[in-house]
């Protein structure tokens, strides 16, 4: 499998690099920052790209947060962005369940595992919901929700699905809930799949961690909404009319970002190497995807200016 051209510091090689393309997707964990630490020169970076007439947009496997929350994380980190510019697994997820899934009544509402962000994009699809952030679901379980799951009286009989994603407050109730609808026909929808995310200079649990208790419970594997999933690529070509072979995806994941590149069939991939994926993991033979480009970090993109 051919090897991906190092850019760094090769200003005859970025120039080319981005004018092979008009759309640049980019991944945001691990991109443009961590947690709240932006990575130098990327506010620049973004500039230098719209002046040359780029488009930008960012497509974020983090669920917690609806689109004009990012827009607000954008504006409190100085990155200047549209909310039309930005594009969830939150997002993803409510579009799918809307316009694809299409629940009918009586079993058409929502049982959530994850936090608000996930509410609101349902929430502005008109898609009815319970879970998510009731309080009512954060604590411990006791006698009388296990014989209440077990006897159906505690379930709701409209929920036609459950949709799990990073949920800062998972516990045995909200796993025991989604469990039982689930093994009483609910669909399985998961807003991504990554095992972790990073987080102030560290990694933590990500979505795929919420959802494994309940792919091992069930024997079944989710439909996953965020990359690398296609019905994400196909939502992000319909809502910006992107020419594949003139778009690059940017990430710093090689099983999330690359490949969703790849099987996207994207004119190409950048790999930065300030987040999950390191330059082994691509170089190793069983390597899950490998970039067309890489960087040691975003801003390295700068030198075209020069």
């Amino acid at each position: 499998m051919a090897q991906p051209k190092y850019l760094s510091g090769d200003v005859a090689a970025i120039n080319e690099f981005i004018d092979k393309f008009d759309v640049f997707l980019f991944d945001c964990d691990g991109v443009l920052w961590s947690g709240d630490h932006v990575f130098e020169g990327v506010v620049e970076t973004l500039e230098l790209l719209r002046s040359r007439g780029k488009k930008t947009v960012f497509v974020t496997n983090n669920s917690t947060k609806s689109r004009p929350e990012y827009k607000e994380k954008f504006e409190g980190l100085g990155i200047p962005a549209d909310e039309d510019e930005i594009f969830g697994s939150a997002y993803s997820s409510a579009i799918y369940i809307s316009r694809i899934l299409k629940l009918a009544p009586p079993k058409n509402k929502v049982f959530v595992v994850g936090e608000a962000g996930i509410e609101k994009e349902l929430t502005t699809e008109n898609i009815p919901f319970i879970g998510g952030t009731d309080p009512s679901f954060r604590r411990d379980i006791t006698l009388e929700d296990f014989n209440g799951l077990a006897d159906g009286s505690l379930l709701d009989p409209e929920v036609g699905c459950v949709l799990v994603g990073l949920d800062w407050h998972i516990n045995y109730l909200k796993l025991s809930h989604a469990y039982q609808y689930l093994r009483r026909g609910a669909v399985f929808l998961a807003t991504n799949v990554d095992s972790t995310f990073p987080m102030n200079h560290n990694f933590f649990p990500g979505a795929g961690s919420i959802s494994v208790p309940l792919v091992h419970m069930t024997g079944q594997e989710p439909v996953a909404l965020g990359k690398p999933s296609q019905a994400m690529m196909d939502a992000i070509e319909g809502k910006f009319h992107l020419d594949r072979a003139r778009t690059c995806m940017v990430g710093d994941r090689l099983n999330t970002d690359i490949k969703f590149g790849i099987e996207g069939r994207l004119g190409g991939t950048l790999a930065v190497l300030t987040g999950v994926s390191k330059k082994e993991d691509w170089e190793a033979a069983d390597a899950v995807a490998v970039p067309s480009f890489y960087v040691d970090r975003l801003s390295d993109l700068r030198a075209a200016a020069q």
